[in-house]
């Protein structure tokens, strides 16, 4: 189950992504996911690099979340790669190591998946940017289980709170933190105006059954 930071925090965040439209809400015009997922929404949180201060809000969040849950002395693994710039903000304000997984290992070279220098005996936590199917994210987590480090959990910007993504991390016992989620989302987008109030609960429907769902139904 993904546990929220702060209601205050989550409330920002939506609004910060909402603001510099790292988060797109289009329930008229839906997008076409890699996954062939027809979508209301589109989230794309590497924006927030390109804005300082909203990625010293995030950075800053995450941090102070981490420091509160897990204390210190771990390794900070981003996810690649959207997560790799934040993770090495949050590494920074932390004055922690920092490495970053792979989808898959490199076809060259060395053949790795994990980049950055990982002992056998360390703890991680992981940093993601993005929880949809929570797939690329709990197999960052294996890569490194497989390397016999003790991963203390995930923390992400944002989670859309699929039930999918629940039943994945219980699955395999992660814990999943996240700044903000999909409700806190929906309640800000209404609150500034960005969607028309009968278009509502179209982002909801779409939210319990998004393999399923299609536009204008």
């Amino acid at each position: 189950m993904c546990m929220i930071y702060d209601r205050e925090t989550a409330h920002t965040t939506a609004q910060l992504l909402l603001q510099i439209n790292a988060i797109k809400l289009n329930p008229k015009n839906p997008y076409t996911w890699a996954s062939g997922w027809k979508s209301p929404i589109y989230c794309d949180n590497r924006i927030c690099l390109s804005h300082k201060d909203v990625r010293k809000f995030i950075a800053e969040k995450m941090a102070q979340q981490a420091q509160l849950i897990y204390g210190e002395d771990f390794v900070i693994a981003g996810v690649a790669t959207g997560a790799i710039g934040i993770g090495i903000l949050v590494a920074e304000l932390m004055g922690a190591p920092f490495i970053y997984v792979r989808p898959e290992p490199k076809s060259h070279g060395r053949k790795n998946q994990i980049e950055g220098q990982l002992m056998s005996d360390k703890k991680v936590l992981v940093i993601e940017d993005l929880i949809s199917t929570g797939k690329s994210s709990l197999n960052a987590v294996k890569a490194l289980k497989e390397q016999n480090v003790t991963v203390l959990g995930m923390i992400g910007i944002f989670d859309y709170g699929f039930q999918l993504a629940v039943d994945n991390f219980k699955k395999e016992n992660v814990q999943l933190h996240t700044l903000s989620d999909y409700h806190h989302l929906i309640s800000e987008a209404e609150k500034a105006n960005y969607i028309e109030t009968d278009q509502i609960e179209v982002l909801k429907s779409w939210r319990v059954s998004p393999a399923d769902w299609k536009p204008n139904q």
